[in-house]
């Protein structure tokens, strides 16, 4: 079975490898997409976020998913010291970048919850598999027609911050100024929610974010740095 949507600004595919799927699982996957842009988009001024941004809920009154989210955040900002904050001064409160992955992954687990084994979910080029080893390429950071890596990943989660698609938008919160250290960074990592959290917090460090995401636990990582030198660390699970 196979299912795309744009969603949430970006492209969502899943792709159900099982021969029987319970009736209405991707229906339900897609639903909590739904919710999920309508509820934490900081672009939409009626969402939970933007609300909480105008300072219109108190935190006794967040959902427990917005706290969950929250607390995600905070666990980043300190563990970069900084480097990667959701609150930058004279900007709105923008928690994207790790709703996308926690979203994802959480679509994943209701998918195990209703008996699927073998799936792929990608969300604009991040990566979330399960049941069988599934190759997964990683983009040339200058040409989008090549690839400069392939990955295979049998359970777990795989996701890239770069500045090929949206430009210098990753800031490093220490200076408030566009993280320009590094060309892309992918993270391989048990789940998405991690993968994706830290890809982004690595590159909002620069160049010293290679070696604190490869100090991660479970995390595997392919760089390429603005010197256009590659990084990679010795567990990365590269295709044969």
């Amino acid at each position: 079975m196979r299912r795309v949507e744009h969603i949430m600004g970006f492209p969502i595919s899943l792709l159900i490898e099982d021969e029987q799927v319970p009736a209405g699982t991707a229906d339900a996957v897609f639903a909590w997409f739904h919710e999920v842009d309508a509820r934490f988009s900081p672009f939409k001024p009626d969402s939970e976020v933007s609300r909480l941004d105008r300072g219109e809920l108190a935190s006794a009154e967040l959902s427990a998913d917005l706290t969950e989210v929250l607390g995600l955040c905070e666990e980043y900002r300190v563990a970069t010291k900084g480097a990667f904050d959701v609150r930058l001064p004279g900007r709105g409160l923008d928690p994207c970048a790790v709703v996308k992955g926690w979203a994802v992954q959480r679509a994943a687990d209701l998918l195990a919850a209703a008996g699927v084994r073998t799936f792929c979910l990608n969300a604009g080029g991040d990566v979330v598999a399960a049941g069988r080893p599934w190759r997964v390429g990683v983009r040339h950071p200058e040409y989008a027609d090549r690839l400069c890596a392939v990955l295979e990943i049998a359970e777990g989660g795989v996701a890239t911050s770069a500045r090929y698609e949206r430009g210098d938008h990753i800031l490093d919160g220490r200076t408030g100024r566009p993280a320009t250290g590094l060309l892309s960074l992918t993270v391989v990592a048990p789940t998405l929610t991690e993968a994706d959290a830290t890809a982004t917090a690595a590159f909002a460090m620069g160049a010293e974010g290679i070696e604190w995401a490869a100090a991660r636990e479970g995390c595997e990582v392919f760089a390429v740095d603005a010197d256009r030198q590659v990084l990679r660390t010795p567990g990365l699970p590269v295709a044969a």
